[in-house]
């Protein structure tokens, strides 16, 4: 059975790229355009990984995740930035609410797949 992701983010472009790069090795994909509306759409589904920007409308990345790990069915979901922030304190923000990885745009989708296996376990 296929792991499902999530991706989270505001540019519909990036969501597509992530997607046919997921959906080619496998996954299933489920996708949100911000925070709000990522957490609209988590009804209780397994979500093996959620993907989020950092820089989003309505509800940033950080924020989001706060409230995620707040939901017991996903308080656990290894959660990877994918963000075009790269200072440290932000990782460090990122790291608090509960991000276990931090990829910078732009990005290879290579690496990007190899930081998912690494978080989803078979």
């Amino acid at each position: 059975m296929p792991k499902t992701v999530m991706i989270v983010d505001d540019s519909a472009s990036l969501r597509q790229v992530v997607n046919i790069a997921l959906k080619g090795a496998g996954y299933d994909v489920l996708e949100a355009s911000d925070g709000q509306d990522a957490l609209a759409k988590l009804t209780g589904q397994k979500v093996h990984l959620v993907i989020s920007d950092v820089n989003m409308p309505n509800m940033d990345g950080i924020t989001f995740v706060k409230n995620l790990k707040q939901l017991p069915e996903y308080k656990f979901t290894p959660v990877i930035m994918l963000t075009t922030e790269s200072q440290e304190g932000k990782k460090a923000e990122g790291q608090a609410a509960g991000a276990k990885a931090w990829v910078v745009k732009p990005f290879q989708p290579a690496q990007m797949l190899a930081a998912v296996g690494k978080l989803i376990l078979p």
